[in-house]
């Protein structure tokens, strides 16, 4: 085990690292950390608070994870951050804990966080999610799966972004991203459907186009037809249901919650193209 851990490492005796961990030089892992097998750290990387990494993951330089939040009301209480299985953590990147007891701030698996990617506490982000340079993600936000976050943006706390949804750079997210759909802007708008991230993910391919063609109507009566939002879903609940379209049609009615965001709203449509 010495031969994969840099001298220069300070790694706690109770920490719990898997005999195939590699730490470079100047790493820092405190008590409660536990790290699975094939897992590289790099130097300068600090691991502390209760911290579960799993197997493959390649953790970059500088890197600090499992801090404590940056929240006020933070009483001291075991929170934990739980990271999964071969995620790619780019250089300087930041993940706090989560703030309530027994809460825990999440990663999935096969993620890229590019560097100076921030995430604060309680967020959780799903599986294969890319999120590019100088991303911040405030408290509690939620990023479900295969979601592009372009970079130099913030994301405001409790906003949850969807499945295959592409967010542009620099753009200022606010309010919840609907799955499937393609958002830019400051103030950022709802621009289409991300077809290009559907198609890659063979959405187009599924039941002989069907799935890209009801999410396409979906789109339209959400964000062109001139409905209100109640309207939309009413008619939505009566299109043939996909589990594709199904998951639409829960997140954009989920948004309506109290506890959440609301939607980002769409482009405003010219005289011509509303009466096309």
């Amino acid at each position: 085990m010495t031969t994969l851990i840099h001298p220069t490492a300070v790694i706690h005796a109770e920490a719990n690292l898997h005999p195939t961990v590699k730490v470079g030089a100047y790493a820092v892992i405190g008590e409660g950390v536990k790290v699975g097998e094939g897992t590289t750290i790099g130097p300068h990387v600090v691991l502390d608070g209760w911290t579960e990494i799993g197997a493959r993951n390649q953790i970059y330089p500088g890197v600090v994870i499992g801090l404590e939040p940056q929240d006020l009301k933070y009483d001291g209480s075991a929170t934990l951050v739980k990271i999964g299985d071969d995620n790619c953590i780019r250089e300087y990147v930041t993940i706090n804990r989560a703030t309530g007891s027994g809460e825990a701030t999440s990663l999935g698996n096969r993620n890229l966080l590019m560097a100076y990617v921030h995430v604060g506490h309680n967020c959780a982000i799903g599986d294969r999610v890319i999120i590019a340079n100088g991303v911040a993600l405030a408290g509690h936000v939620h990023i479900e799966s295969q979601a592009r976050i372009s970079g130099v943006l913030g994301v405001h706390q409790f906003v949850h972004i969807g499945r295959l949804a592409m967010v542009g750079g620099m753009s200022r997210i606010d309010r919840d991203v609907p799955p499937y759909t393609l958002v830019e802007g400051n103030p950022s708008r709802v621009r289409s459907l991300n077809q290009v991230g559907l198609k890659r993910a063979g959405l187009s391919e599924l039941q002989d186009g069907e799935v890209l063609r009801s999410l396409k109507q979906a789109f339209r009566l959400v964000y062109r037809s001139g409905l209100s939002l109640d309207e939309a879903i009413s008619k939505l609940e009566q299109l043939p249901h996909n589990p594709h379209l199904q998951h639409f049609t829960h997140f954009i009615s989920q948004s309506r919650l109290s506890q959440r965001r609301g939607l980002i709203p769409g482009v405003r449509r010219t005289r011509r193209e509303a009466e096309g």
